[in-house]
């Protein structure tokens, strides 16, 4: 199936327009006898089978393609190999059904030297007489193919005509939606599939709507809870006051309307996109013989670009391109995120842009120090070997792209005033912490709790089973251990109820240490808020586990390798193969649990001098004594923060590291040039980590690594 932006890109130089709707569409297309038979249906008159290709068949809209794809590009017929014994084709008496893929060129040029998409075909000519001659090869090709085209769906001959839901002439693309009205009028969603066609059908005209991920990425968040908590009829009441609730809040009124701030935030949008959509701008076709210009803008949560060429001393937009970021690259720097903007515009315009010249405007001249520096390691090393075939022209604007506001289109937002008007829609994106969980210790004389916990589910079967035990520390025995089996159920499911059996399990014990272990890295480090649970079965499971590890305070999760959790495992793979859970009570069966059990290789008892926390004693003078009370022992988090403080401090008072720390860093607006040409020389060796301090690595050890 051909792309719809690839037929929309050729049509710069095009006056004349044809847009035809076949009629009858796959019903043109003759079934085979094997067609006929597999795809009879029953009635109450009997057994009825199609002579013609139906609508709704999987391959229909692919075998019509095809059908047209051959009549376009001059293969008027399917050639019948005979004679041959290697390249016999089969007899199509026998086997009706069967004809050969390739069909036989006979050297004619194109009909219209385009395809066409499905049933909807784009005649385009520079002069009339050219879009005249252009009709009547089509014509002929329809006769030969037994083709109809709908009188009442086509346009002929006009400079201006609709063509995929676009408004196509020589003056640029119109996004022209079915029912704009509808659209613009549509009430906010009341449920997560109404949301999910609403940004559907927003998406097809992305490129039109500049920011549009931006503007979306609070919709994109919403999940069905969000939905359910929504449709509440407490909630719904204040659902009418959430316009009045934006106004004011966005009008600076101390004591808005009472409402949900979540709503607040996703109604804002919601209105945005509503309104861009109506108000769309008619994007130019591209130019060969013009130079392509970039705007890249990044934010805190997404990144998009605007691709521009110069139409009379003005800038006009070509295409727009944007998205979300994900929760690692929350973490990138500002220039980071340039670059990422920069590779989405041209991966989506690559057949534009490829093998031009390409002018880049960026707030941050650090952009170009990417592609003069060598020895880049990591992601930067990645993102300059991908722009290492373009020629780009880096051009820092003091502002955004102030440099050629004077000049640029009116469709096209400033930089500076988007920031300021996306403060109020801004999600709630946190970035990817990089925590590695410390384990548990577990003190000499302590006495604890631990419970593991393992699921498991195949697909055949459709059922999924889960176990969990309750270890007695420090001596290792089993106080209860239980597997269930449910049918329906998937990997993850299954794993979420093995934790709720521990919380089953813990009933009626007295409240103390307790520590849960399991090999789902998933579920552990959603229950630790480490990573975002979006599926909407998962949400529910994951509450009700935090609900029921209230109840235990002192609570710590661990993630354990498979073979670690060996005794949980078995109990679940045993109620799989049995479809039936079993509540262990023989004590030969608690002897197998002990003998797979293996997490006391990691939770093993410490010795009392190896308790974390380090001792920081003064410093004292051969002539001074010091009389004063020892300092409180302090924990090895409070003496890393204090160190990194220090550093930091101490970084910072030093004009050259404050101003190189600037420099890596994307802030070079307080930079001279004369300084960011000597940290261009140097920065490749130094690099800024997340705590803001600056780190040295010599070439020699970068090679080595």
């Amino acid at each position: 199936m051909p792309l719809i932006n690839d037929l929309l890109e050729d049509l710069d130089k095009v006056l004349w327009y044809c847009s035809l709707g076949m009629a009858s569409g796959f019903w043109v297309v003759t079934m085979t006898d094997r067609a006929r038979a597999i795809s009879a249906f029953i009635t109450p008159f009997g057994l009825f089978e199609w002579n013609r290709m139906p609508f709704g068949l999987r391959n229909a809209p692919q075998i019509y393609q095809r059908m047209l794809d051959n009549a376009l590009y001059g293969f008027t017929r399917i050639p019948r190999l005979e004679g041959d014994p290697v390249l016999k084709q089969p007899d199509p008496e026998a086997s009706p059904d069967l004809i050969p893929s390739e069909p036989k060129d006979d050297g004619k040029k194109s009909v219209l030297g385009r395809r066409s998409y499905i049933d909807n075909i784009l005649i385009t000519a520079e002069s009339w007489d050219h879009l005249c001659n252009r009709v009547e090869g089509l014509l002929d090709v329809c006769d030969e193919w037994n083709l109809s085209i709908s009188v009442v769906k086509s346009f002929w001959g006009k400079d201006q005509v609709e063509y995929l839901g676009h408004k196509v002439s020589n003056h640029g693309l119109e996004a022209n939606p079915k029912d704009l009205s509808a659209l613009t009028e549509l009430p906010f969603p009341g449920s997560l599939r109404a949301m999910q066609s609403f940004l559907g059908s927003l998406n097809y005209y992305s490129k039109f709507i500049e920011d549009y991920a931006i503007y979306a990425a609070v919709l994109y968040e919403l999940r069905e809870v969000d939905f359910a908590a929504m449709s509440k009829p407490e909630n719904r009441s204040r659902i009418p006051d959430l316009a009045v609730a934006v106004d004011d809040v966005m009008g600076g009124v101390d004591e808005p309307v009472e409402a949900d701030l979540r709503w607040i935030r996703a109604h804002k949008p919601f209105a945005k996109l509503k309104e861009k959509v109506a108000a769309t701008p008619i994007l130019r076709h591209f130019q060969p013989e013009l130079q392509p210009v970039v705007v890249v803008y990044a934010n805190d949560w997404a990144i998009s670009a605007a691709l521009m060429q110069e139409h009379d001393a003005v800038f006009h937009p070509v295409m727009f391109a944007s998205r979300t970021l994900k929760s690692n690259e929350l973490n990138y720097g500002i220039v980071e995120k340039g670059v990422l903007a920069l590779l989405r515009v041209l991966d989506l315009g690559h057949n534009l842009l490829v093998g031009r010249e390409i002018k880049v405007l960026a707030r941050y001249s650090t952009l170009a120090w990417l592609f003069r520096s060598s020895g880049l390691q990591g992601r930067l090393g990645q993102w300059a070997a991908l722009l290492s075939p373009w020629t780009l022209e880096i051009v820092k604007c003091t502002k955004g792209e102030d440099e050629i506001l004077g000049t640029i289109a009116a469709t096209i937002t400033p930089r500076a005033d988007v920031d300021q008007a996306l403060i109020a829609i801004a999600p709630r994106k946190e970035p990817r912490r990089k925590i590695q969980a410390p384990i548990p210790t577990v003190y000499p004389g302590e006495s604890l709790r631990v419970v593991s916990f393992d699921g498991s589910a195949r697909v055949k079967r459709g059922g999924g089973a889960y176990s969990a035990i309750l270890w007695k520390l420090p001596e290792w025995t089993v106080v209860r251990a239980r597997s269930e089996y449910v049918d329906g159920l998937t990997v993850n499911e299954a794993e979420y109820r093995g934790l709720l059996l521990c919380m089953d399990l813990l009933e009626g014990e007295i409240q103390q240490r307790l520590v849960v272990c399991g090999d789902s890295n998933l579920v552990i480090r959603q229950v630790c808020g480490e990573i975002d649970c979006k599926a909407p079965g998962l949400t529910l499971l994951r509450q009700k586990a935090l609900d029921r590890l209230l109840a235990w305070p002192d609570h710590e999760l661990l993630h354990v390798k498979r073979d670690w959790n060996g005794s949980a495992d078995s109990l679940a793979g045993a109620a799989l193969q049995r479809q039936a859970g079993v509540e262990v009570e023989e004590y030969s069966d608690f002897e197998n649990l002990v003998t797979l059990n293996r997490p006391e290789e990691i939770l093993v008892v410490r010795e009392a001098e190896e308790h974390p926390t380090a001792k920081i004693c003064p410093v004292a003078t051969r002539t001074t004594g010091d009389s004063r009370p020892q300092p409180p022992v302090l924990q090895e988090e409070v003496v890393r923060d204090l160190r990194i403080g220090r550093i930091k401090q101490a970084q910072d008072e030093e004009m050259w590291t404050a101003g190189l720390k600037k420099y890596l860093v994307g802030a070079v607006h307080d930079l001279s040039p004369e300084d960011i040409k000597s940290y261009n020389a140097v920065g490749s060796d130094y690099d800024v980590d997340l705590d803001g301090l600056l780190f040295y690595y010599p070439p020699a050890k970068r090679t080595t690594e």
